[in-house]
């Protein structure tokens, strides 16, 4: 399962409104970090397919959305619970590290 393509104009619906818990993924193309950490949230799409929905937003391409919830350093990692931002990950982090915020919310 690969995540999703998440836009300002697609956030509402497939993020606030969803009726599971998400992960959004802030990266853009020219970020090293974004590219190191991409491999893992595509490991975790797979692993958690039908508990969590995961998605990654562009900040280039999404600027709204990102400086709407705080987005400054990328990648940011957000994972919302019935609309809300329930945990933050800053950076490129171990697999570990986003395994133990996501079971914290599921």
């Amino acid at each position: 399962m690969k995540p999703l393509t998440i836009s300002d104009d697609n956030f509402e619906n497939e993020v606030l409104k969803s009726d599971q818990p998400v992960l959004i993924d802030f990266w853009a193309t020219w970020c090293g970090p974004c590219r190191a950490i991409a491999p893992i949230v595509e490991e975790l799409a797979s692993e958690y397919d039908g508990m969590v929905k995961f998605g990654k937003l562009d900040v280039d391409n999404n600027q709204d959305t990102a400086i709407k919830y705080g987005v400054r350093s990328i990648p940011t990692l957000l994972v919302f619970k019935n609309g809300q931002v329930k945990e933050r990950i800053v950076g490129a982090v171990p697999k570990t590290q986003i395994v133990q915020k996501l079971l914290s919310v599921i």
